[in-house]
């Protein structure tokens, strides 16, 4: 597969603003069943392979889920506050769970959950989100096993079909739109900002 044209601007952002932490954190926004927005701060956790996939996890037994379950459609903001440019990636979003049958979509799910910190990990032990508050030894369960998923671990997967990158500096500021055509090749204009 062949790198979109969006992911150099995207790789510089992320490279020249790396000393913030803010910088690995975009928002995802998606629909809700009653056709309500729902937006929440993500963990960007790198591209899956040699794709243009975005990599973020997520617990199964989240209300994201339920939303995913409704519409696999989202956009993702992300803002570079060291660069002042703004990158809005729209596109499909798939959810891998442990029942994925695809061995190298499994893989990367396994792969990712061997990269976390113990701390992460422990977060898919914890009670349901959006449950009822529980003490806080609930909140204090053994670490999971470091090579095996738990089973409400789950890949989401951002594969962008529209980018839209906005520098913030100069006058006029710039702005590129990106655009996957039907044959899967990339488009590229500039547009007013």
């Amino acid at each position: 597969m062949t790198l979109a044209p969006w992911r150099s601007p995207l790789a510089r952002a992320l490279h020249r603003n790396r000393s913030l932490a803010a910088s690995r954190y975009p928002q995802l926004a998606t629909v809700k069943p009653d056709g309500r927005p729902a937006n929440r701060t993500i963990v960007f956790r790198g591209f899956w392979s040699q794709t243009n996939h975005l990599q973020f996890i997520t617990d199964q037994r989240s209300q994201k889920v339920e939303q995913l379950q409704h519409s696999a459609w989202g956009e993702l903001c992300w803002y570079f506050g060291k660069t002042r440019e703004q990158f809005r990636l729209a596109g499909k979003l798939s959810l891998i769970t442990a029942a994925q049958p695809d061995p190298s979509l499994a893989s990367a799910r396994t792969a990712l959950w061997q990269n976390l910190s113990d701390s992460a990990r422990q977060q898919f032990a914890w009670p349901n989100p959006g449950g009822n508050w529980l003490e806080k030894p609930a909140f204090t369960p053994d670490l999971p096993d470091a090579q095996i998923p738990l089973p409400n671990f789950c890949l989401l997967l951002l594969e962008p079909t529209q980018v839209d990158h906005l520098e913030l500096r100069g006058e006029p500021q710039n702005r590129w739109l990106y655009q996957q055509q039907t044959n899967g090749e990339w488009s590229l204009k500039s547009i007013n900002p």
